[in-house]
């Protein structure tokens, strides 16, 4: 198995993607980071600064809704200052190219729909989207309000709150059955950025394995995924994905 960022390792992930008409792609925090977004698990992942029990659990919701809603917009406006990155338009071009594409990302940050992937499923929720606390219903909404604005609230009464999934919660059973389907079709699985420790989603390399796709993991360190990938790139995906896409004829 190839796992240095050099040219032969990138022509060999062109060449799984050249055979191939139907991609399943799974996107993690690394792709974001590219664009400024902070993750949750580097060196100056958010979760350091700040406590999962006091910001990111129902339980949390529940003692201190403002200080989660302080949180999530501070959150919010952090993402709505980045923008998405070469990355994320590499896999736009790779979306067109095929005739079967699905796009799982374990971001709630919505830059795959701003650089123009249509077919994305977000399996960890997506952040300007708000939920009832109470009946469920969801509304869209790209306000970024002070923690002095009244907390927001659904026609029902209840309060309303990020539509993401927290710690302890379950992640949306048709998006994870959706992705495994697709997996059953797909010649290849491209992972991009992803530390591969983030259950359900870190079983999926696996799962494609098991199921005879080719593999590709793109990554700047090594992941608990690299060695069982078939092709792994060392390399910051903004960096790779680009020349992958050099190395396709058109």
């Amino acid at each position: 198995m190839a796992i240095d960022p050099n040219e032969n390792v990138i022509r060999r992930a062109a060449e799984f993607l050249q055979d191939t008409d139907s991609l399943f792609v799974m996107t993690g925090a690394g792709i974001s980071a590219e664009s400024g977004i902070p993750t949750f698990r580097g060196a100056n992942g958010l979760w350091r600064k700040y406590s999962v029990q006091d910001l990111a659990t129902p339980h949390a919701f529940a003692r201190n809704p403002a200080l989660v809603w302080e949180w999530y917009r501070w959150r919010q406006d952090i993402i709505l200052r980045a923008k998405p990155n070469a990355a994320h338009h590499a896999l736009v071009r790779l979306e067109r190219r095929m005739e079967n594409f699905l796009l799982l990302t374990q971001n709630v940050d919505d830059l795959h729909r701003r650089a123009g992937t249509r077919n994305v499923r977000e399996i960890h929720g997506n952040i300007f989207r708000k939920k009832c606390s109470r009946c469920g219903a969801k509304r869209d909404s790209k306000d970024v309000r002070s923690v002095k604005d009244s907390l927001p609230r659904c026609t029902c009464g209840a309060l309303l709150r990020p539509d993401v999934v927290w710690f302890g919660e379950i992640i949306p059973s048709e998006i994870w059955n959706e992705a495994l389907t697709f997996l059953r079709t797909a010649g290849v699985a491209l992972f991009c950025g992803t530390s591969g420790v983030v259950w359900p989603a870190a079983g999926i390399p696996e799962i494609a394995i098991r199921q005879g796709l080719k593999t590709i993991e793109v990554n700047p360190e090594p992941t608990p995924i690299s060695e069982i990938v078939h092709v792994s790139v060392r390399a910051k995906a903004g960096t790779a994905l680009p020349e992958i896409l050099r190395f396709l004829s058109h």
